[in-house]
């Protein structure tokens, strides 16, 4: 009897273990979602950037309790950091950035100061020693000038507590700017050209705009890596707003004294310089800023050509980029109009499409049409520039023993500024504006063993050229061929004479019937070239990028005439 009772027992007591974690797991992974949601709704109402993580990547603090969490939400804006149950008090009680401020009394503007968990390796600006080390919530950073000081160093802070925005006052607009600005009765170009007298004479502002869904997902982290340098304001997510809706802020900013930063790939640029030109037919032309690239894309051959390389993974930090687009030189590129009338369809209009890089028929708009289709199914799996380079691979080795765009010089005619060019046996056309080609490749100079004329971004002409299929795509992207140098011109037009083939613009493919193709200047928009940096490891191809851009720099320098018009458009 005693024993089946201490059978018993060790059976309830086995079972009680092995369901209560059950139970428990069950019941926290219910109230999870409840707490999400609680959260998302306090971020969505909050004027913080709050963002939620399950494990801090360095010792971290609760701004609130002080006490050391491994998980809570943390805001990339100001920097504070708090648990679940106290993100609420830490949203009420700390206040973050503020985009827009009054003046003070004396003009000056003061440090905004967050307490502890200060940026690892980060000195105090007073003693020169390093800061957070100590276990606990401690130390001091000022969320505009990024300077560090220790709990006892902070009232010897020479200067006291007037802040000079740090490093980078000349890019950030400062919060009292945009205050002035809504306070003007009369919005014109020379008040705000007044008003910037106070920021400096060499204040030029930043505007970021960032494309989440570009190459490796790199744009959320970049996001949040800005709004800490930089005024919220100017930082924007293209997943959320529109650029043209986010090139409004440069009315409200000095003509012809804003960059922008474009974090994407070649499409996200096309995108922006679109909303460009949109400006310039609203009439706000002396408000046209410069553009500049951090590429995040698969291909990037624009952000090659311009000197940004061809893929930024964080191998150097947000200020050494910041510092490059500083000194980088305004340079005009040109942007050409492809239009495309559809036979037998008189009575439709002709699609309307910008290209910056080039435009192509064949095998590699084939590749490119073949990817935007199944990335279109299954985004989620392209989200890596490896994976999708591999994916291109695939679909070229598959054209290789399908050979879909065969025949090609019997199907299309090709004519150069008016002129009838005779095609060999061909299976793709590529028209460049540019220098690079499918990610990476100097398509036009081939392997440097043939003279041809050099190109340039802003001398109004296109190079033609010719390939034979898939196979010599790849023997031109490793080196081991050259491609058909059909020509130089001004105005480029291809018919289609029968059956359908793929085509693409700046990497966006469609498939398409017989038609006329007819590409011409369209305008120029300018860019910032960064001289100093090589994007190609060959040394061959290093000198020829480095002669390139010693000619476009040396051919680009002008003075700006900005006419100035009507009143910008209200933008706060």
């Amino acid at each position: 009897m005693e024993d089946s009772r201490e059978d018993w027992n060790l059976l309830l007591w086995t079972g009680l273990a092995v369901l209560l974690p059950i139970l428990i797991t069950l019941w926290c992974s219910f109230q999870r979602p409840k707490r999400k949601v609680q959260l998302k709704d306090l971020f969505r109402k909050s004027k913080h950037g709050w963002h939620y993580t399950d494990l801090f990547n360095k010792p971290t603090y609760c701004c609130v309790c002080t006490q050391p969490i491994l998980q809570g939400a943390f805001c990339e804006c100001c920097g504070i950091c708090a648990d679940e149950f106290c993100v609420r008090k830490a949203d009420h009680t700390l206040p973050c950035k503020e985009i827009m401020a009054p003046v003070q009394a004396d003009g000056s503007f003061l440090h905004r100061w967050v307490r502890g968990n200060v940026p690892l390796a980060s000195y105090c600006t007073v003693c020169k020693q390093q800061c957070g080390t100590q276990p606990k919530l401690c130390d001091y950073r000022c969320v505009w000038c990024q300077i560090t000081v220790h709990d006892d160093c902070k009232a010897g802070l020479s200067g006291g507590e007037q802040c000079d925005l740090g490093e980078f006052r000349s890019v950030i607009i400062p919060p009292q700017y945009l205050y002035q600005v809504n306070k003007l009765r009369r919005r014109h170009p020379d008040e705000y050209c007044k008003l910037a007298a106070a920021c400096g004479s060499v204040w030029s502002p930043l505007l970021v705009l960032a494309n989440t869904r570009s190459g490796n997902n790199m744009g959320e982290v970049l996001l949040g890596e800005f709004r800490t340098l930089l005024n919220p304001v100017q930082v924007f997510d293209l997943s959320e707003i529109a650029p043209a809706k986010a090139l409004q802020l440069c009315t409200l900013l000095p003509p012809g004294a804003v960059r922008v930063l474009v974090c994407g790939g070649d499409g996200t640029v096309g995108w922006v310089l679109d909303a460009i030109d949109t400006m310039k037919l609203k009439g706000q032309d002396q408000f046209i800023p410069r553009v500049t690239i951090l590429p995040l894309g698969t291909g990037n051959d624009l952000s090659n050509s311009l000197g940004w390389g061809s893929g930024y993974a964080g191998e150097i930090p947000i200020e050494q980029v910041i510092r490059n687009v500083l000194e980088a030189e305004v340079v005009k590129m040109d942007r050409w109009k492809v239009q495309v009338a559809s036979k037998g369809n008189y009575f439709r209009k002709p699609k309307v499409l910008s290209m910056n890089n080039y435009f192509s028929v064949g095998p590699d708009a084939l590749m490119a049409l073949n990817f935007h289709a199944h990335r279109e199914k299954t985004p989620s799996f392209f989200s890596s520039r490896i994976i999708n380079k591999a994916v291109y691979f695939l679909y070229g080795t598959k054209d290789c023993l399908v050979q879909e765009c065969k025949d090609l010089d019997k199907r299309i005619e090709l004519e150069l500024d008016g002129e009838r060019v005779a095609l060999p046996s061909l299976e793709g056309i590529i028209v460049c504006n540019i220098g690079y080609w499918g990610g990476g490749c100097r398509l036009w100079e081939g392997m440097g063993d043939e003279p041809c004329p050099p190109t340039r971004l802003d001398d109004g002409l296109l190079e033609v050229v010719g390939v034979f299929g898939s196979f010599h795509c790849a023997q031109i992207q490793v080196k081991l061929a050259n491609p058909v140098r059909l020509g130089q011109a001004h105005t480029v037009r291809l018919v289609l004479k029968s059956s359908r083939m793929p085509m693409q613009v700046d990497g966006e493919p469609w498939a398409q019937g017989p038609c006329t193709i007819t590409i011409t200047h369209k305008t120029q928009a300018l860019m910032l070239y960064h001289s100093a940096e090589q994007t190609d490891d060959d040394d061959e191809d290093s000198s020829a990028s480095e002669a390139e851009g010693t000619t476009v720099v040396a051919q680009r320098r002008f003075q700006e005439m900005l006419s100035w018009s009507e009143i910008p458009t209200v933008y706060l």
